[in-house]
């Protein structure tokens, strides 16, 4: 080996140490898992979008399958839920200015969010109207992945089931 392919290799090494960084993997570059442990406080946005979400009246909490399942994870930081309706749009765009923690809609794996958001491997599998499959996820904000992954974790063992 060379001393410049040797160098290059110390380079690369030394990079992708440093990018692990001292934080610990995986990153969450805004803490969000951290600071809803904190505040005790989890962030919600969610689009009426039955049987996944529905919606009352503005001060009733959602109720729905997504609700639910963000009500149970919440409390396994020790955090209560704080919700927000709005339309699919407003919400994708809270979730990037770090206005909220996770957004529930009815939403799918297909979703145009995905550029935006960071979305959870499917935790249920439906049919819609025409019968075809649609496999449905949460979404959180990008770049928070110790939040995602514990987030994918807690839905392998507690999601599914039926909307």
């Amino acid at each position: 080996m060379s001393r410049a392919s040797r160098g290059l290799a110390a380079l690369v090494a030394c990079a992708t140490l440093t990018a692990c960084g001292s934080g610990g993997f995986p990153a969450d570059p805004n803490d969000t898992k951290e600071r809803i442990r904190s505040s005790k406080q989890l962030r919600a946005g969610v689009s009426p979008n039955p049987p996944y979400v529905e919606v009352s009246s503005p001060d009733a909490d959602p109720v729905g399958s997504e609700p639910e399942l963000i009500t149970r994870y919440a409390a396994t930081l020790g955090a209560e839920v704080e919700w927000t309706v709005g339309s699919e749009e407003a919400l994708i765009k809270d979730l990037e200015e770090g206005k909220l923690d996770i957004v529930a809609a009815g939403i799918t794996s297909k979703s145009p969010w995905k550029s935006k958001a960071a979305l959870t491997r499917p935790y249920i599998e439906d049919k819609d109207d025409k019968g075809k499959t649609e496999s449905h996820v949460l979404a959180v904000p990008p770049g928070e992945n110790a939040l995602l992954t514990d987030l994918e974790r807690w839905l392998d063992t507690h999601g599914g089931g039926q909307p």
